[in-house]
């Protein structure tokens, strides 16, 4: 079953990159008493996520803040490393990243892809959503191949 808007976030395990390395957070504290901006891509350095996914959000951070927006948070298939690297390439402290490398989160809000047919496996879905005190206020969740819904400019419209 895939989460929709009014539903809470479910509690699983991710993993925070952090100047001083991995860091476990658990995605219901992680999420309480804040309105955070997620934005989930199918992997960190590939060509759609880099070029316009990830950018988007960092040209977009204070514009998302001066909506009400308290947290921007990318995350990934991807272990936290990548996540910190990726971040430190492309993105900027208006960013956190937050490692999904097992695919618990994705699973758990049913938002998982197979990218086995580019070698990823089991990847997460490219969406956004805005989730507010742990509960899913806005979701948008992208076809397959598309870069229209999840983008940080269609967030802020619905803002």
């Amino acid at each position: 079953m895939t989460i929709s808007v009014g539903d809470k976030l479910p509690d699983v395990t991710l993993v925070k990159a952090t100047e001083n390395g991995p860091e476990a957070v658990k995605s219901s504290e992680y999420f309480a008493g804040k309105r955070v901006a997620l934005f989930s891509v199918p992997g960190a350095f590939t060509p759609t996520c880099s070029a316009k996914h990830l950018p988007g959000f960092v040209d977009k951070a204070d514009d998302l803040k001066s909506k009400g927006i308290d947290e921007i948070v990318g995350t990934a298939v991807n272990d936290a490393f990548v996540m910190g690297a990726w971040n430190k390439a492309q993105g900027s402290d208006d960013i956190t990243m937050l490692a999904d490398g097992n695919a618990d989160f994705v699973e758990a809000i049913g938002l998982t892809m197979d990218g086995s047919g580019f070698g990823m496996g089991k990847r997460g879905q490219r969406f956004s959503m805005v989730v507010n005190d742990g509960v899913v206020e806005q979701l948008n969740v992208e076809e397959p191949g598309d870069f229209k819904v999840s983008s940080a400019e269609h967030m802020l419209g619905q803002l």
